[in-house]
């Protein structure tokens, strides 16, 4: 759209159908090559993109042609697909249901990068769930315990 300028920076974050650990290191590298080929396919820089064996983490600068949700049902559904294809588990992979998504400012572009890139630190001290309910109640954002992605 001509004469639109947009600075937009999400975070989002979603997990392993069931909390799974199966994003294996063997094929993760690869994981994210190829999530990252669908963020910018759809028009998007992506800015970081890391986890662990159960969850991702993305940061992208996006462009305001398509929602988040969209994008995430793009991301999600078409990286399951490539798992299940190149049959890198055992059975049916899926990602579960719902993401977090979180914006921030251009100056706080780097913490959320240093952070994305020490997942692996990050979850030698703190669960997944004390993460992601400290990022739902930092952002003061109301949810039902119901449906926050629960432990196996």
């Amino acid at each position: 759209m001509a004469n639109t300028y947009t600075q937009i920076f999400i975070q989002s974050v979603f997990a392993v159908q069931n909390r799974r650990s199966l994003i294996n290191t063997l094929w993760q590298t690869d994981l994210y090559k190829y999530i990252t080929g669908i963020i910018q396919k759809n028009g998007h820089k992506l800015i970081a993109i890391n986890g662990v064996s159960d969850h991702v983490h993305i940061f992208i600068g996006m462009k305001p042609h398509q929602s988040l949700s969209d994008l995430m049902q793009d991301v999600k559904g078409d990286s399951s697909k490539w798992i299940n294809q190149n049959g890198f588990i055992k059975g049916r992979f899926s990602w579960q249901q719902g993401f977090g998504g979180f914006s921030y400012s251009i100056s706080q572009i780097d913490h959320v990068v240093k952070y994305i890139n020490n997942q692996a630190q990050h979850h030698k001290v703190r669960t997944f769930i004390e993460e992601y309910t400290d990022f739902l109640e930092k952002f003061d954002i109301p949810f039902d315990k119901r449906y926050v992605f629960k432990p196996i």
